[in-house]
């Protein structure tokens, strides 16, 4: 039986600090999308992009809110074990009567709750730039919670097995900005070379983003077969990371 109080108390904790950082934490990436919006527009208006007959930014956005509440997702956990690895107040919750599952467990709920404002609060700005519009909030909700599921275990990973900002940093230079920008955040698959396709066909998280724009169409194509694979990348990400929680591995310096 899960410590509800405890995971309750944890969470509310991560939302407070989350909130009293919003110039960093809510601000800053809504400023870095806006920046991104406003680029591809003035450059939309100039050579006339389009993509899969459409507006191009019209098609980044989707892009762009999924890929700063995955880097968010991965930023919240990591930093937060690090930190709390760092200053030592990590023992104090090892020591507390809770099991480290319920730590992983709260530390995921959080990267929940924080997604979807993030994700909700992208997208009522962008409104305001651009024609964008939820045709299927269900599936919109859906892909948001397993890629927010993903980055959040990755981000936790990171912070169990590294004890420094340089690892962390570095992890996310080198694997979590670029399987954002190279999954289809700013093009489509119809536009590379097959031998690039090929590679991408073998990225579930390339389907996740393209499922997750699809929401924004008002004619939304299921896949069974690719979402089950999706379905069985995340849980392999969520097992290992529950693993490494439930052994300890490096947990302490």
């Amino acid at each position: 039986m899960f410590n509800l109080s405890a995971i309750n108390t944890i969470v509310s904790s991560r939302l407070r600090e989350f909130f009293h950082e919003y110039h960093y934490s809510l601000l800053a990436p809504l400023t870095t999308n806006l920046l991104f919006i406003l680029v591809f527009l003035t450059v939309e208006n100039y050579y006339s992009l389009s993509i899969d007959s459409g507006s191009f930014v019209e098609f980044i956005a989707p892009g762009l809110i999924i890929m700063i509440v995955a880097q968010e997702s991965y930023d919240n956990s990591s930093a937060t074990l690090i930190h709390m690895k760092q200053i030592g107040s990590l023992d104090d919750w090892l020591m507390a009567p809770i099991y480290r599952i319920e730590i992983l467990i709260s530390l995921v709920l959080t990267s929940i709750i924080i997604g979807i404002i993030l994700a909700l609060f992208n997208f009522i700005i962008f409104t305001f730039f651009i024609d964008i519009q939820i045709y299927n909030f269900f599936y919109f909700f859906y892909y948001l919670f397993l890629v927010i599921i993903f980055f959040s275990c990755l981000g936790c990973f990171v912070g169990i097995i590294f004890n420094s900002w340089d690892s962390q940093s570095t992890f996310s230079s080198f694997f979590v900005a670029p399987i954002n920008f190279l999954s289809g955040t700013f093009f489509s698959i119809n536009y590379l070379p097959d031998n690039f396709k090929a590679i991408l066909l073998y990225n579930p998280y390339y389907y996740v983003v393209s499922f997750f724009r699809n929401s924004f169409n008002d004619e939304f194509s299921f896949n069974l077969v690719e979402n089950i694979f999706i379905i069985f990348f995340i849980l392999i990400t969520l097992i290992i990371t529950s693993i490494i929680f439930f052994r300890g591995y490096k947990i302490i310096k």
